[in-house]
């Protein structure tokens, strides 16, 4: 099988959404994307692009997606954010996956970041592992927080 992985363009935004709408069913959150095609277009091929993506190619079909930004860790630097790596169920075990890590590791390698981050659920023991393999190493003492739109807007009202 020959996996072909490319920076993607903004005509593949609809098979990318169709990916992260996959990926949200496997992590059983299905109801949870909020994303449209036209927000992906914008936010990543405008003047100021907010993400990279890539995509892995099996047939001219794409059957996997790496999406990734920039951040700044106030220790080391500039860093990358793996936001999703996702592939199709029917495509995984086949090496799609480890194509994408690659070339999002290629890629910070290339922009000279000095850390590469993202989060895996605890579940999820077959990333784990890989991640593991790949020399990677899982922070079992950090606790990602976050906050959703009506938890900041209500914080917000209270704080005024």
């Amino acid at each position: 099988m020959d996996i072909h992985i490319r920076k993607a363009e903004k005509s593949d935004m609809q098979a990318v959404l169709d990916l992260i709408i996959e990926l949200a069913v496997y992590e059983k959150e299905p109801d949870a994307v909020q994303i449209t095609v036209s927000d992906l277009e914008k936010a990543g091929f405008g003047a100021n692009p907010l993400f990279t993506c890539f995509v892995a190619e099996v047939d001219a079909e794409v059957v996997g997606m790496a999406l990734v930004y920039f951040r700044f860790s106030t220790w080391v630097g500039q860093t990358v954010h793996l936001e999703d790596l996702v592939v199709q169920e029917r495509m995984r075990g086949k090496g799609v996956g480890e194509a994408l890590y690659t070339k999002v590791m290629e890629y910070a390698d290339e922009q000279g970041v000095k850390r590469v981050q993202w989060v895996v659920l605890d579940w999820n023991k077959g990333a784990i592992k890989f991640y593991e393999r790949s020399g990677a190493t899982i922070l079992n003492n950090w606790w990602q927080v976050e906050m959703n739109e009506a938890s900041l807007h209500n914080y917000l009202k209270r704080n005024k």
